[in-house]
C-alpha cells in the first residue's frame, strides 16, 4: 500500500449534487480539490458515480431548468462546471479512513492512500429496492418505477393514472399522500395486516378516498416491456398470486446511507448510519471532516438540498483551512 507524497487541501468523497457543488466552491476558492467519484456497481442494485440522479430520467423540480433535464445530463453538467474551475477527479472508492492524526489517510479501492488536510464526505444514500430484475430494469430505463415520489410523482406520465406504493412506514405514507394529488388511484402494497407508520400518518392515508391499502401482499414481479403495465402480487398468508394494473410503482422501503467505509474512523453516525453534523454547519465530530448531502440528511433527500449542503461544506472547509493559518 502506497501513499501519495503530497497532502491534498480538500478531498471530496462522492460525486452527486453535494460532491460536485462542494468541488465547485472549493475550486473557486483556490483550494485545488480532488473528487474521488467512486466506481460503478450493479449488485444488488445499480450504484453509479453521480448518485441517485443517474437513475432518474427526468428532473423537473431543480431551479434553472424550465423544461426539465435528465438526471445523468444534470450530473454531467455539474461535473463539467467543477472541472472548469480546476477540480481533479479519480474513479475510485474510499474503502477506509484514518482520521486519528494529520494528515488524514484515505485508503482507496486501488490500494493506495490519499492524504488530506480536510475531507468532505458526500457519498449519499442508496434507495432500498425489492431486488426484482424487471423492477431494476424499468427503474434504470425510465419505465415508470421510482424510489422517490417527490422527485418523479408530478411527471405527466403519472398524472391521472393508477399508481402503486410499496411499504408500510411513514415514508410510504408520505409518498402515497403526495401521489394522491396527481394519480387517479394510489394502491399502498403492504406485506402485513397492519401499517408500521405513525398513527397520524396512517390516519391521513386511511381517510383519503384516492388511496387503497392492499393488505398482506408483496410484489413478486413487475410486468411490462418499455413501461410498467402491472405488478404481480403474492398473498403473504395464502400464497395466492394476483395482478394489479399500474402505470407507476414507487418503492418506499427506506434508504441506506453509504457510510460503511467510515467504520472505525471515529466519525459519529446516528442509529440508521447517517453522518451526524453540528448544528447548521457541515462539521462532523472530527475536526476538519465535513459531511454534505443525503449521507447526512435522512429528511429531505433532494438534489437541491444536497447541493446546498455541498456549498456549506466547502465554505466550512475553506474557513477551517484559513483558521489553521
Amino acid at each position: 500500500m502506497t501513499a501519495q507524497s503530497d497532502t491534498e487541501q480538500v478531498v471530496i468523497i462522492g460525486s452527486g449534487p453535494a460532491g460536485w457543488t462542494a468541488a465547485i466552491y472549493a475550486a473557486r476558492a483556490n483550494l485545488d480539490p480532488i473528487c474521488l467519484i467512486g466506481v460503478p456497481r450493479t449488485n444488488p442494485a445499480p450504484v453509479l458515480p453521480g448518485g441517485q440522479l443517474m437513475l432518474t430520467t427526468e428532473v423537473e423540480n431543480y431551479p434553472g431548468f424550465p423544461t426539465g433535464i435528465s438526471g445523468p445530463d444534470m450530473m454531467q453538467a455539474f461535473q463539467k462546471q467543477a472541472e472548469r474551475f480546476g477540480t481533479r477527479t479519480r474513479g475510485v472508492d474510499v474503502v477506509s479512513c484514518d482520521f486519528s492524526e494529520r494528515p488524514f489517510k484515505l485508503t482507496t479501492s486501488e490500494g493506495d492512500v490519499v492524504l488530506a488536510e480536510t475531507v468532505i464526505i458526500a457519498t449519499g444514500a442508496t434507495a432500498n429496492w425489492l431486488g426484482l430484475e424487471n423492477e431494476l430494469r424499468l427503474a434504470t430505463s425510465g419505465g415508470g418505477v421510482s424510489a422517490c415520489a417527490v422527485c418523479d410523482g408530478a411527471l405527466p406520465m403519472f398524472r391521472d393514472k393508477p399508481l402503486g406504493v410499496v411499504g408500510g412506514g411513514d415514508s410510504a405514507m408520505e409518498e402515497a399522500s403526495y401521489l394522491a394529488k396527481f394519480a387517479s388511484k394510489v394502491y399502498v402494497i403492504n406485506r402485513r395486516d397492519a401499517l408500521r407508520a405513525s398513527q397520524t400518518m396512517q390516519d391521513r392515508v386511511l381517510s383519503n378516498d384516492k388511496i387503497e391499502i392492499v393488505w398482506n401482499s408483496v410484489v413478486s414481479d413487475v410486468l411490462g416491456e418499455k413501461m410498467i403495465e402491472s405488478v404481480e402480487l403474492e398473498d403473504t398468508k395464502t400464497g395466492e398470486h394476483s395482478r394489479l394494473d399500474l402505470t407507476g410503482l414507487f418503492v418506499a422501503i427506506g434508504h441506506t446511507p453509504a457510510t460503511s467505509f467510515l467504520e472505525g474512523s471515529g466519525v459519529a453516525l446516528d442509529e440508521a448510519g447517517y453522518v451526524l453534523v453540528e448544528g447548521a454547519s457541515c462539521q462532523t465530530n472530527v475536526d476538519g471532516v465535513f459531511a454534505a448531502g443525503d449521507v447526512a440528511d435522512a429528511t429531505y433527500r433532494q438534489a437541491i438540498t444536497a447541493a446546498g449542503m455541498g456549498c456549506r461544506a466547502a465554505i466550512d472547509a475553506e474557513h477551517w483551512i484559513a483558521n489553521q493559518g
